[in-house]
C-alpha cells in the first residue's frame, strides 16, 4: 500500500460527508443523553420517589422511542443516506403502510447512527482541542492557562513529541470517521432498504407502467396505421386520375393533409405521455392522464365511437365501399369500452383496406344491453384453404404479417370479451364481444375460434 492510499480517506471529500452524517446523529443523541442525566440524578437523591422517578423513565422512554419508528423519520434518514453516504436507496413509497419488519430495521439503524454519531462527537470535542493545544506548544507557545491546565517552557525534544502527538490525534480521528462512514454505508442498505412488501409494490408499479406503454404502443400502431394506410391508398388513388380528374386528386390531397394532421396529433398525444411518465419516475412531473385538450402537452383527447363517421368517411376517400349499419345508443357505452372499440374498428377498416382491394365492407356496431358487438364482413375472391386466405382477407402472397388482429385480441382480452375472426361461408369476418358492465364480463377472455392466425 502506497503512502497516497494509506492517506486517501483523510482527503476523501467522501469521508468528510460521512463525518457531517455522523456528527447529526451526535446531534440527535444530545436529547436523549440529557434525559439520562436528569433521570440519573434524580434516582441519587431522595426528594422525589423512587417509584415516581421510575414512571417518569417509562413514560419518557415510550416517548423518547416513537420517532424511531415513524415513517417522516425514515424518509428523512433515507434522504440523508443518500446525500451524505452516496448510497443508492430507492424513495419510500409515499402511500401504502410500513410493515413491523421495515420499522424494526429502521429503528436499529437510528440507534447505530446516534451511537455512532455520539463516538464521533466524543472524540471530536475530546481530540481536537488536546491536538491544537499540542500544535500550539510546538509553534512556540511558552506559558499557556486552559481551563487550569499549566504547561511551563518546554525543550525542543518535548516539543517535538508533543506535536507528533497532536497530530497523530487528528490522524485517528480522521481514521475514525472514515471507519464508522464506511461502516455505516455498508449498513444502510441492509436497513434502510426496501422491505418484501415494498418490493412487491415496485414491481406492481413497474408492471403498471409497462402495461402503460404496451397501451400506448397499441394506440400508437392503430392510428398511425391507419392514418398512413388512408394516405397511400389515396395517393394511389390520385396518382391513377392525376390527368383526367383533377377535383378528384384535390380531394385525395386535402384528405391526406387531414389524416396526416390527426396522425402527427396522435402521435404527440403519444409521446407527450412517454415523456411524462419518464419525468413521473424522475421525480419532475406528475402522474400520467390519458386525456386534455388537443395540443396540450401531448394530451389529446381519446376518439371514441363518437367519431365512428369520420373514421368510415376517411376510410371511404380511399375507394373502399364501407357500408355502415348502426344500432342502439353509442353514446351510452362507457368510456373505456368506447374508445377500445374506436381502436378496434379502426384496425378492421385498416386491415380491409389493405387487403380486400375493392371489394365492399359492412360494419355493424351494436350498443346492447350489456355489451358493445361489433362486426366486420367484407366477401373473399378465393375459397377459404388457400394460400391467400390463410395470409388474410385478400393480402397478396408473400406480403409482411402485420399486428391488426393480434393487437384487436389484446384489447378485447384486456376488456374481458370475445372475438373470432377468420372466412365465413365465402365472407371474412371480424366479431367482437365486448362487455359494458361487470356482471357481463366473461372470465375466459378471448375466444380464438379461428384455429389459424390471419393478421
Amino acid at each position: 500500500m502506497t503512502i497516497r492510499a494509506a492517506l486517501a480517506p483523510l482527503t476523501s471529500g467522501a469521508t468528510y460527508r460521512r463525518g457531517v452524517f455522523l456528527l447529526l446523529g451526535g446531534v440527535l443523541l444530545l436529547p436523549y443523553l440529557l434525559l439520562v442525566t436528569v433521570f440519573v440524578e434524580m434516582l441519587r437523591t431522595d426528594e422525589v420517589p423512587r417509584a415516581a422517578v421510575l414512571l417518569l423513565v417509562a413514560v419518557a422512554a415510550a416517548i423518547a422511542a416513537v420517532p424511531l419508528f415513524l415513517r417522516g423519520t425514515r424518509a428523512l434518514e433515507i434522504a440523508a443516506a443518500r446525500t451524505l453516504l452516496d448510497v443508492e436507496l430507492s424513495e419510500p413509497a409515499a402511500d401504502g403502510g410500513i410493515d413491523r419488519e421495515t420499522r424494526l430495521r429502521c429503528a436499529l439503524w437510528i440507534a447505530v447512527h446516534l451511537v455512532s454519531g455520539g463516538l464521533v462527537g466524543f472524540a471530536l470535542i475530546a481530540a481536537l482541542p488536546m491536538a491544537l493545544l499540542f500544535l500550539f506548544v510546538q509553534l512556540g507557545i511558552g506559558t499557556e492557562a486552559i481551563d487550569g491546565l499549566q504547561i511551563g517552557p518546554l525543550g525542543d525534544w518535548h516539543r517535538g513529541w508533543l506535536s507528533l502527538v497532536g497530530v497523530g490525534l487528528l490522524v485517528l480521528l480522521g481514521y475514525a470517521v472514515a471507519g464508522l462512514g464506511a461502516l455505516a454505508r455498508l449498513m444502510a442498505p441492509v436497513l434502510l432498504g426496501p422491505s418484501q412488501t415494498e418490493r412487491i409494490a415496485a414491481l406492481e408499479r413497474q408492471a403498471s407502467r409497462l402495461a402503460e406503454r404496451n397501451r400506448l404502443a397499441r394506440e400508437l400502431h392503430d392510428s398511425v396505421g391507419h392514418a398512413l394506410t388512408v394516405a397511400t391508398l389515396q395517393a394511389a388513388a390520385a396518382g391513377e386520375v392525376l390527368e383526367t380528374d383533377r377535383e378528384f386528386v384535390r380531394r385525395a390531397l386535402r384528405a391526406i393533409e387531414e389524416t396526416g394532421r390527426a396522425a402527427m396529433t396522435d402521435l404527440d398525444h403519444v409521446l407527450g405521455l412517454l415523456r411524462e411518465g419518464d419525468a413521473e419516475r424522475s421525480g419532475g412531473a406528475g402522474p400520467m392522464e390519458d386525456d386534455g385538450p388537443a395540443g396540450d402537452g401531448g394530451r389529446a383527447p381519446q376518439r371514441t365511437l363518437d367519431e365512428l363517421d369520420r373514421l368510415v368517411a376517411d376510410t371511404r376517400a380511399t375507394g373502399l365501399a364501407v357500408t355502415v349499419e348502426l344500432a342502439g345508443d353509442l353514446g351510452a357505452v362507457p368510456a373505456v369500452v368506447a374508445r377500445e372499440g374506436y381502436r378496434i374498428v379502426q384496425e378492421g377498416l385498416t386491415n380491409a383496406a389493405r387487403h380486400a382491394g375493392r371489394r365492399p365492407v359492412t360494419l355493424r356496431v351494436a350498443a346492447r344491453d350489456d355489451a358493445l358487438e361489433i362486426e366486420l364482413v367484407n366477401a373473399l375472391d378465393e375459397p377459404a384453404g388457400t394460400a391467400r386466405t390463410r395470409l388474410g382477407p385478400g393480402r397478396p402472397p408473400g406480403q409482411r404479417r402485420g399486428r391488426g388482429l393480434a393487437g384487436i385480441r389484446e384489447r378485447v382480452v384486456l376488456l374481458g370479451g370475445r372475438v373470432s375472426a377468420g372466412p365465413e361461408d365465402g365472407d371474412w369476418r371480424i366479431a367482437v364481444w365486448l362487455p359494458t358492465t361487470t356482471d357481463g364480463r366473461p372470465g375466459n377472455g378471448a375466444d380464438m375460434t379461428s384455429g389459424t392466425e390471419r393478421t
